[in-house]
């Protein structure tokens, strides 16, 4: 298996997929300014089993809130991706369920809400009352178990060489100097918030506090692609126990994120337990957020609000989300740019989705759009 990966052709078939997805354009003009050298170190280290994973460069990100981000170099972005595509996905995809929905190909949140409104639709023809379990797992990539993790992919890749590559690539997310970053970029931001006087200081604060660092032998690095495949596989196991032992038939997983569809209060309760009792197992928790909902108050879920109005399902906006297409569109409409028509219209396509004609008709970057 572990052959599959020492091949050129594949690395620089590789390297153009990573070239068309990377956005920092000078990593890619440094690398190919030696571009065959590059290629040709890959494909070395990669047939003399010598890889060690290089250090991230860690990013704060502001919107929609504070969170981190962990950026590769190429040639460690091309190794990720090949045993992603090569190795990873074809033992992995056929062992998820249908309704994993994230970063998965002809997945994600557009398909979670088709699911959640179809079964939605199913539920109310024979059910006054439509109750949701919505689950979320705290810190859900900084706690994920990296032995646990391997003694699951073992099950699946009876290679020992890709096993430690992979093994390589987990513990990259631990080393005290991405540690280090992290905690400086904090430290950073707290001093331009105090300089800088804003009127919500305290909750800025209190957001970039939440902000974890890693822990040995727990975590996988964020923004990686092995990482998307680890954490929509890591709760596969608990996806299959929630279907054929549960019984439940009406659920959805978006990463840490999932719901269980059901008319019975009771039996989500139950199900509440059981599923803690789970993930406790792989050595996660829920966090506060978990609850039973009543869809006829409503429940957010994939960046939108469902709410069940005399039989009728109605799709609203996200209060937080009004708020930050608000005030992002308000910046980039003084510049009248590339990117402002880009974020407009990747915004007009969230908002299309949903009831909010109202919204639409009151703000100018639309109404001359809307028919």
């Amino acid at each position: 298996m572990y052959n599959q990966l020492c091949d050129i052709k594949k690395i620089e078939e590789t390297y153009h997929q990573v070239r068309i997805k990377t956005r920092h354009r000078q990593k890619i003009i440094h690398f190919e300014l030696f571009y065959l050298i590059n290629i040709m170190q890959i494909y070395f280290v990669l047939e003399s089993q010598k890889y060690q994973h290089s250090q991230y460069f860690v990013f704060l990100i502001k919107e929609p809130k504070y969170r981190i981000i962990m950026s590769e170099n190429i040639s460690d972005k091309i190794i990720n991706h090949l045993i992603s595509n090569e190795i990873l996905l074809p033992k992995i995809e056929p062992r998820l369920i249908e309704t994993n929905v994230a970063t998965r190909k002809n997945k994600g949140v557009q398909k979670g809400i088709e699911y959640f409104k179809k079964y939605i639709n199913i539920v109310k023809k024979k059910h006054d009352n439509i109750y949701i379990l919505k689950c979320d797992i705290s810190k859900y990539f900084y706690n994920i178990d990296q032995e646990i993790l391997l003694q699951k992919l073992a099950k699946i890749i009876k290679d020992d060489k890709i096993l430690s590559m992979i093994k390589n690539i987990l513990e990259s997310a631990n080393k005290k100097e991405t540690n280090n970053q992290i905690e400086k970029l904090i430290l950073n931001e707290k001093k331009k918030l105090y300089h800088q006087k804003v009127a919500n200081l305290k909750q800025k604060i209190q957001e970039l506090e939440k902000i974890p660092t890693y822990k040995k032998g727990k975590g996988i690095p964020i923004g990686n692609m092995t990482s998307q495949i680890f954490a929509i596989f890591y709760l596969n196991d608990l996806d299959h126990f929630i279907k054929e032992k549960l019984k439940i038939k009406y659920y959805i997983r978006y990463m840490d994120d999932f719901v269980l569809i059901h008319w019975d209060k009771e039996y989500l309760k139950y199900c509440l337990k059981e599923i803690a009792k789970e993930v406790k197992k792989v050595k996660l928790e829920l966090n506060k957020k978990t609850q039973i909902y009543d869809l006829q108050h409503g429940i957010n879920f994939l960046g939108y609000r469902f709410l069940l109005k005399k039989k009728k399902l109605i799709v609203l906006m996200n209060g937080q989300t009004k708020k930050r297409i608000i005030k992002r569109l308000n910046r980039l409409s003084k510049f009248k740019n590339k990117q402002y028509e880009r974020v407009k219209a990747s915004y007009k396509g969230y908002l299309l989705r949903c009831h909010c004609k109202a919204f639409l008709y009151r703000h100018p970057w639309y109404k001359e759009k809307i028919k």
